[in-house]
Formats: C-alpha cells, sequence, structure tokens
C-alpha cells in the first residue's frame, strides 16, 4: 500500500519567474539531498487547473524503517516551497489528512521528528 503527499497553493496569478526560479531551486535541493536514493521526490505537475499557481505530489517509501525519515525531510520540502510561494492559498496532505500549517514551525506532524 502506498502512501502520498499532496500540495497545492492556489491564487488567480501563475508563479512569477522569480518564484519558478525558487521554486525550482527548493525541488533540485530536496530532491538531491532526500534520506534515500530510491525514493520518489517533489513532484510538480505540469498541467494546471485553473487558479492553481503549484500542484504536486511526493510517494512515501513503503517500509517502515525509512518512512520517518522520509516524511520528516518532505515535510521541511513543503514548508520550502511555501515560502518560495508565501501568497497563495495552501493545502497539504497525506492522502486524507490534512497537514496544518503552523507559523513558527510550517509544516510538521507533533512528536514525529523525536
Amino acid at each position: 500500500m502506498s502512501v502520498s503527499l499532496y500540495y497545492t497553493a492556489r491564487r488567480a496569478t501563475p508563479l512569477t519567474d522569480a518564484e519558478l526560479t525558487a521554486v525550482g531551486q527548493v525541488v533540485d535541493t530536496y530532491n538531491a539531498n532526500a534520506p534515500f536514493s530510491l525514493e520518489e521526490g517533489l513532484h510538480l505537475y505540469d498541467r494546471l487547473e485553473s487558479g492553481t499557481a503549484l500542484d504536486g505530489s511526493t510517494k512515501l517509501p513503503g517500509s517502515n524503517d525509512r518512512a520517518v525519515a522520509s516524511l520528516v525531510h518532505w515535510l521541511a520540502a513543503v514548508t520550502a516551497l511555501r515560502g518560495a510561494v508565501p501568497d497563495a492559498d495552501w493545502t497539504f496532505s497525506l492522502d486524507d489528512y490534512d497537514i496544518e500549517w503552523d507559523d513558527r514551525t510550517g509544516y510538521h506532524l507533533p512528536g514525529l521528528a523525536d
């Protein structure tokens, strides 16, 4: 059974050139520094619905010994994506479970990094 993260930034205007550059840097950096080399990274969709500035997903590894480290890494990655596109309405979920934004810590799941 696979579990995935889904992230979407909605707003009326598309990403600016500066935002596209920043998003590309986040994607490149976090994908290159993923905790395990054989896992899926940040995957941004090419085809966007109207009113969507950014949309993507990341499939988490199926093995329990890799899941926590991967999840911590990708939570930080989507926090960085949100920093690159701050003026959008963001949704972020672990399959059907919504992950809430915290202005102090970004995206996280309580107790995960302990």
